[in-house]
C-alpha cells in the first residue's frame, strides 16, 4: 500500500497545477524542444534529444488500450527514420484508487480467450447475468466467488492462472495497430504534478506480479489487477458487466 506521506518522493515534479487530460500531454510532446518534462520524456524512452528531427503526437480514437500515439523523426549518421510509440496516459489524483482497464460482457471476454463453458457460467453468476438460484445470499442479483462451491472457485483460479499471461497482455496492452508500448502515470496531488513513464512491459510485470488468487470480499486479483462486477449504471444491465482495475500508481513503487 503507497504511504502518503512519501508522495514527494515519487517521479519527478513536473508543474505547478498539473495536467487536465491527455491533451496537456500531446501538446506537451508537440512543443519538445522548449518543453523540459516532454524532453525527459523521451529519454525516459531512450532517445537521443540531438537526433530528433521532429515529435508529432495526437489523440488515438475509439476502444483501444493506446491514448495517443507519439511520432519521432530521429537521424542517426544522417539516416533518417520515424519511430511511432502508443502511449496510455493515466491521470491520478487519488493516491489508493483504482482505474478501470478493460471492461466487457462476458461472452466478448469468452471470444476473446476462449473460455470453456464452465468457466463462463461462473463468471455470469459473478458479474449477475445470470441469476443464482441459491438463496441467502450477500446480493440477491449475483454470486459472490466466495459464495460457489470448492470446485468452481479452484476452476475459476485455475483458468486465469493457466491463461495469466495473455490475460494480462490484452487488458494492459493489447492487440493490433494503436497496442500500447507505453504507460504515463501522472498523479497530482497538491497543485504538483509527478510522473512516471513506463515500458508496457515494465507494467505487466508489476501488475502482473503475484498468485491468482479470490479475495475476502468475493471477488479475483490476478495478481495487481483486481476483476469484479461492473456495477452502478442505475441498475441497468450494463451493471452486469465484467471489469477489472488497477491502481495505476502501483508504477510509482516499482
Amino acid at each position: 500500500m503507497l504511504d502518503k506521506r512519501n508522495l514527494k518522493q515519487l517521479g519527478s515534479t513536473t508543474a505547478k497545477g498539473g495536467f487536465k487530460n491527455e491533451q496537456d500531454v500531446i501538446n506537451r510532446f508537440n512543443n519538445w524542444e522548449k518543453d523540459k518534462v516532454a524532453q525527459n520524456w523521451l529519454e525516459a524512452m531512450s532517445y537521443n534529444l540531438e537526433e530528433i528531427e521532429y515529435v508529432k503526437a495526437f489523440k488515438v480514437g475509439g476502444q483501444y488500450k493506446a491514448d495517443i500515439q507519439v511520432r519521432v523523426q530521429i537521424t542517426i549518421k544522417l539516416k533518417s527514420q520515424s519511430d511511432i510509440q502508443n502511449m496510455q496516459v493515466k491521470l491520478v489524483s487519488n493516491p489508493q484508487g483504482f482505474n478501470q482497464i478493460d471492461k466487457r460482457w462476458v461472452d466478448k471476454y469468452v471470444e476473446l480467450w476462449n473460455i470453456p463453458s464452465d468457466i463462463t457460467k461462473i463468471l455470469k453468476l459473478f458479474t449477475g447475468e445470470t441469476k443464482p438460484a441459491k438463496r441467502n445470499l450477500k446480493d440477491s442479483r449475483r454470486m459472490l466467488l466466495t459464495e460457489m462451491s470448492k470446485s468452481d472457485q479452484k476452476n475459476i483460479i485455475d483458468f486465469f492462472e493457466e491463461n495469466k499471461i495473455l490475460i494480462i497482455s490484452d487488458l494492459l496492452k493489447g492487440r493490433g495497430e494503436f497496442s500500447a508500448d507505453w504507460v504515463l502515470v501522472i498523479l497530482k496531488t497538491n497543485n504538483e504534478s509527478r510522473w512516471t513513464l513506463k515500458s508496457i512491459n515494465e507494467a505487466m510485470n508489476v501488475f502482473g506480479n503475484g498468485e491468482v488468487r479470490i479475495t475476502p470480499q468475493g471477488s479475483l486479483k490476478i495478481g495487481k489487477i483486481g476483476m469484479q462486477r461492473k456495477g452502478g449504471d442505475a441498475g441497468r444491465e450494463t451493471a452486469n458487466m465484467l471489469q477489472f482495475k488497477i491502481n495505476p500508481v502501483e508504477l510509482f513503487n516499482d
